[in-house]
């Protein structure tokens, strides 16, 4: 029941370093796109007194979720809940984080749009989206390992890929949302934290 994901490993520790400098101290963190969920496990170990909601599109994801979580027997977690991120239907529930791991370039681009769009119309002003992948960036040259990436994603779906920060940036501001940080990551990933404007 329990699936596992190698880069989930290497990359939590990374990842929970920057959300200790960017999360709430206490409230609701909605995970979407959780995949295996290993990464919300931790995370809810690592920050107890946040409430994570995690969620993912796949019925046999959602399984795995709730596998590591019924095995961690972490209170602070819920559920994992259906949600896909390009559809119509999100939870309308009160959200004080979004936190989305390696899912923009593995997914259609109106997954990202379907992600903002939630993010401006849930989260109040100030809170965070934190996303985590691979991005191309203007003027800062893409590793051979992910033009190679881009390649395969491409190969593997045409509407998948690796998205351009300004892509990014723009579909942010137009849900009323603001890029505050970019922190390099390792193997040439980033964390963009994006932010509800007042």
């Amino acid at each position: 029941m329990k699936q596992n994901a190698p880069a989930a490993l290497r990359n939590r520790g990374p990842i929970a370093d920057v959300l200790a400098q960017e999360l709430p101290a206490f409230g609701t963190v909605l995970e979407v796109a959780s995949g295996t969920g290993e990464h919300v496990v931790y995370f809810a170990q690592r920050f107890p007194d946040i409430h994570w909601q995690p969620s993912d599109p796949d019925e046999q994801a959602r399984a795995s979720i709730a596998a590591w979580a019924n095995d961690e027997g972490r209170q602070n977690i819920a559920n994992p809940i259906a949600l896909n991120a390009a559809g119509d239907v999100w939870p309308e529930i009160k959200v004080d984080a979004i936190v989305c791991i390696n899912m923009v370039h593995i997914s259609p681009w109106a997954a990202s749009e379907g992600l903002m769009a939630a993010a401006g119309r849930l989260l109040a002003e100030g809170a965070p989206l934190i996303l985590y992948g691979p991005y191309l960036e203007p003027d800062v040259p893409t590793a051979q390992s992910n033009l190679d990436f881009d390649a395969s994603l491409k190969l593997r779906n045409p509407e998948w890929g690796i998205r351009p920060i300004g892509a990014m940036d723009r579909l942010a501001q137009a849900n009323g949302m603001e890029r505050k940080k970019r922190v390099a990551m390792p193997a040439n990933n980033l964390i963009l934290v994006y932010r509800k404007r007042s």
